[in-house]
């Protein structure tokens, strides 16, 4: 990834220096490094405001409560993750942050799920399929408060900065239901791949 995003950065800087346009990149290297720290300070307000929502809902037992309500479908979208594994306490608080809109928040946890996985998988040259519907769901998560997205409409003066609440719930929720499908229909086709392999 490293090697793209310097071969993206060095023909960006050899087209600009041909055309005569290495003042433009430059001015645009400045003005977006200035933007992102300007973003970065406007999002941490929305951060901690969330963060302090979901410490209370901690306390109130709202947390508990979706974790209890996700634990089945947790179960049954990584059916090879023991229930009493950490990796399950990691998928669960996982997505319990995707489906709030926090996307800064999933991060983190998603790698430590992913980690956690990593300690179940017995090849450490490939991935699990718990790991690859992680990575789906992680990717296509069904989101109900988009907090990030509304906190940057918010820094960039959005009149109706939640107005997308509505058609992110229905995009996650697509989103979601193809990534299902798709790791379905890949699992059975690498079953009976599998099953065809022992026979022949």
């Amino acid at each position: 990834m490293n090697y793209i995003w310097f071969g993206l950065f060095m023909s960006g800087m050899l087209v600009a220096a041909l055309t005569g346009r290495i003042h433009t990149v430059t001015e645009g290297v400045l003005t977006g490094a200035k933007d992102g720290v300007l973003i970065s300070f406007g999002l941490i307000s929305i951060i901690a405001f969330w963060l302090g929502i979901m410490k209370i809902a901690e306390e109130a037992g709202v947390v508990q409560l979706l974790a209890k309500w996700l634990r089945p479908l947790a179960k049954w979208l990584y059916p090879s993750v023991p229930s009493d594994h950490p990796a399950m306490g990691s998928l669960i608080a996982n997505m319990s942050a995707n489906i709030l809109g926090l996307g800064n928040a999933a991060t983190p946890l998603g790698l430590k799920a992913m980690q956690e996985l990593q300690s179940l998988n017995g090849d450490s040259t490939a991935a699990s399929d718990a790991m690859c519907t992680l990575l789906a769901m992680n990717t296509a998560s069904l989101t109900l408060i988009p907090a990030t997205m509304i906190g940057l409409r918010m820094e960039f003066h959005s009149k109706a900065p939640g107005d997308i609440i509505g058609s992110t719930i229905l995009a996650t929720f697509i989103a979601t239901g193809a990534a299902i499908i798709l790791d379905r229909f890949y699992r059975h086709t690498e079953k009976i791949r599998c099953r065809r392999r022992k026979r022949g």
